[in-house]
């Protein structure tokens, strides 16, 4: 399979910086299913054999090398509800299910070559699959998915959960899923950040959710990106020494009053861009001057990076504080030798 295997996807600062855009709330409104609950019933539509012959393609050999089978197949907006004509298919590598009616993929479970897998837009409550030993990228967004159970295949790399109703994320066993690198939960229902212990994630996007804050991340040793935007976070504690590698961390649109809450970013050893537009705390007037101070190696905030003036003045109100501060320490140290000599 290695001739087969898809590359990593690793998305570039201008594909998060887009994640900002205001056009992403928009495409999620015309996504999003909320409250609905699709009591039409859909006319039986089954997966056919000539709806295959136009949807397969790339021929290519099979895993013996002693035959050929096509190995992709796109049968996307076709109103399917049923697609057990693929249990028959069983050298698909390559599959879009996306934009019908489905409710059941336990017929993928045949597919045991299958490396990607989309099946956006369908009435999936559940992302459970049988483990498949070569799924690489699978996406189930924008469905009626309430959990995260069933999930276990040890090539997974990336996996699109987003504009589900996910409200807690469970059974994703970092045993199983040892290489998952990139998780998208943007748009559900998400209350709490527990349950996401992978400790091979790199990107991790959960904007528009109910979070109120961070919690059980604090061990992701290999978290580059961490989306947390449209939430309803107050306080930045729930971040660690231990998130080694957290470069860019975006909490856009949330409720952070306070800029003393800045100073717990500051064991972030890595982090270079951080986005707090949209938050109470950015009204106040030393709002920039504020954030370089408590986190030193800060390269832009918002949109902005730093000029040279602003990380010169920061570095002398931190050599002032640090004087100040070692004063109060000396002069309570004399305090105390005072009160032991008298």
């Amino acid at each position: 399979m290695s001739d087969e295997e898809l590359e990593d996807f690793e998305p570039d600062q201008d594909d998060l910086e887009k994640e900002d855009d205001e056009k992403e709330t928009e495409e999620w409104e015309d996504y999003r299913k909320e409250g609905e609950e699709y009591s039409e019933e859909w006319m039986l539509n089954p997966l056919t054999e000539d709806m295959m012959k136009e949807g397969l393609s790339l021929l290519c050999k099979t895993g013996n090398g002693l035959a050929h089978a096509y190995v992709k197949l796109e049968v996307k907006e076709r109103d399917l509800t049923d697609i057990h004509l693929l249990r028959s298919y069983i050298h698909l590598r390559y599959v879009d299910v996306s934009e019908n009616h489905l409710t059941d993929l336990s017929p993928l479970n045949y597919l045991t070559h299958l490396l990607w897998l989309k099946a956006d837009g369908n009435n999936l409550r559940s992302a459970h699959l049988n483990e498949l030993p070569y799924l690489q990228i699978a996406s189930f967004a924008y469905n009626q998915i309430t959990d995260t159970e069933g999930i276990s295949h040890p090539r997974l790399g990336s996996l699109d959960l987003k504009g589900n109703r996910i409200r807690r994320v469970t059974g994703l066993d970092p045993q199983k899923l040892i290489s998952l690198h990139t998780l998208e939960l943007r748009g559900n229902q998400l209350e709490s950040t527990l349950g996401i212990n992978l400790p091979k994630l790199k990107n991790l996007f959960l904007a528009q959710n109910v979070l109120k804050k961070v919690e059980g991340l604090e061990h992701l040793s290999n978290l580059t990106t961490l989306h947390l935007r449209d939430n309803q976070i107050e306080t930045l504690s729930g971040f660690s020494k231990e998130m080694t590698s957290l470069q860019y961390l975006n909490l856009r649109g949330n409720m952070v009053t306070h800029l003393g809450e800045l100073a717990k970013l500051r064991d972030l050893p890595k982090l270079r861009a951080l986005v707090l537009l949209d938050n109470p705390c950015t009204d106040e007037n030393d709002y920039r001057q504020e954030a370089l101070v408590q986190i030193t190696h800060l390269e832009r905030l918002d949109k902005d990076f730093f000029e040279e003036e602003e990380r010169a003045e920061a570095d002398e109100i931190r050599q002032r504080l640090k004087e100040t501060q070692e004063e109060e320490a000396e002069a309570e140290h004399n305090s105390k030798l005072k009160v032991l000599s008298v």
